[in-house]
Formats: C-alpha cells, structure tokens, sequence
C-alpha cells in the first residue's frame, strides 16, 4: 500500500474518520435501498460496503489502491483501475457510488464524464464529498496554510455544491435529492467530539448546509422524442362539432329554374 493510502486509512480509523463513515454509511444505506438494476459499482472507500443495502444482484468494488502484500491492512475489491478510465461498456451499470472521489481526482471532470458514459439511461449516481463551507472546509485551508504537507483528507481539492450540480447538469444528470451530514468539527479528540455533538440535532435544524460532507443522488436523463399529446380543445375540433360537411361543387343545390320546371 502507498504512503497516501496509508495516511488515508489512518485517518478513517481516527475519531473524525470514524465520525463521517457512521453518518455516511446511513445515507447510502438509505439510498441504495430503493435503486433496482443488474450492475452496481462502487469506487473508492473500501472499508466501507456501501453497497451493502443494496437489491442489485451484481455488485462490485473498484479501487485505484493496489495493495501491497506486505501491509497489514488490506480491503477486498474486484478491480483495480483508474476513475479516469473505466473498464465497462457504455451505457452498462446501473448504479454508481463515488464516495470521496472527486475531490481526490486528478482530473475531477473526466471521473464525472466516465460515470456519464458507463450509467444507463435513468441509472443513478451517488456522490458524497467535503463541504468547502462548512468547517470542515475552514480546517482543510487552515491545515495547508500552516502544513507544508496537508495529509489526508485535508489536501484534497473541495469542490462546492452549487459547482458540483452545474457539472452534473451539464453531464445530463437531474440532482434528485441533496442532503447534509457531520455537523460537528472535524475533532481529533473524542473528548472535543462529544462536547459537540448537539451540534448534529441544531445544525440540522438551523444551518443545515453548513455540514461537513454533502450526499447527491442524481439521475442521468437522456433527451429524446417527447409525446404530443392531442389537445381536445383546439379550433378544429370544436369547429367540427354540430357543423354538416361541406358539399362537392357537382352536388350543389339545383337552381331555381330546375325547381319551378319540377313544381309545374
């Protein structure tokens, strides 16, 4: 395993890691529940199976990590490949989770390109990232302004909401919904951290969109041919109603002369 997979997963095992994998496992757990399909993927987190909620019968995990033999810490998947690349066929997963992948993606518009090109019309997409404001976000600028080497998740690029939707909108996803988690500040400590748990409950209420991590669940829609649907009410129709159809010119009325020839 690499030094940066394993700074990262030193992290998930620290209270604030522990903290944001309990409030995301929820989310997807709640998410996946009601998504049906064949192929279900999931890139990136492995210690985490966020699929595991899922009803989907084909489920696999995907991982940039190759890892080393030689660590103790070791997670299984099924492929290891690049989110800039995926291995699959167009239009070919009906399903795809990128649990903190954008922010650590090198190229952040390819990885949501790929998701686009892989994900069958009407299939979904699930994507929970870090808050830039929120403070979480404050803690990351401050970390890089005060550490020459930020460590995980701390150097990762946070890339706001509202851009994160302009993106997926012009990818051809719909955000069907959008929710917040980790209110409390990311604290090392697990003394600081339970101190400010009732941050969870009011920031909820208040200031939602001030938490630390966001959750989106978007839809990928095609454009295509929309149905016209007859409109009953038009001028043609109503002025067909009541109304006798017009004669043909040989079958006029007879003229008066032929009346009165007939009547004497």
């Amino acid at each position: 395993m690499s030094i940066a997979a394993q700074l990262s997963s030193d992290w998930k095992n620290s209270t604030a890691g522990q903290y944001l994998q309990a409030k995301e496992q929820i989310l997807y757990d709640q998410a996946v529940f009601d998504l049906f399909g064949f192929n279900a993927v999931q890139m990136g987190y492995l210690q985490m199976d966020l699929l595991s909620n899922s009803r989907i019968p084909n489920r696999y995990k995907l991982t940039e990590n190759i890892v080393d033999s030689a660590s103790n810490i070791t997670f299984e998947y099924d492929l290891a490949c690049s989110d800039d690349f995926l291995p699959f066929a167009e239009m070919s997963v009906d399903l795809l989770l990128l649990p903190h992948r954008l922010e650590f993606s090198e190229r952040p518009h390819q990885t949501l390109r790929e998701a686009a090109r892989v994900i069958m019309p009407e299939g979904h997409l699930l994507i929970s990232g870090f808050n830039p404001h929120s403070t979480w976000g404050v803690s990351a600028v401050l970390k890089k302004i005060f550490f020459k080497h930020a460590t995980y998740p701390w150097y990762g690029k946070f890339i706001g909401l509202a851009r994160l939707k302009d993106w997926l909108a012009l990818l051809g996803f719909e955000v069907v919904s959008v929710d917040m988690c980790c209110h409390v500040p990311p604290f090392e400590k697990s003394t600081w951290h339970k101190h400010f748990s009732f941050m969870d409950k009011i920031s909820e209420r208040c200031c939602k969109r001030l938490g630390g991590v966001y959750f989106i669940v978007a839809k990928k829609r095609v454009p295509g041919m929309m149905p016209i649907k007859p409109n009953w009410k038009s001028p043609l129709k109503s002025s067909l109603i009541g109304v006798q159809p017009k004669t043909n010119p040989s079958q006029s009325k007879p003229a008066q002369s032929e009346i009165s020839e007939k009547i004497t």
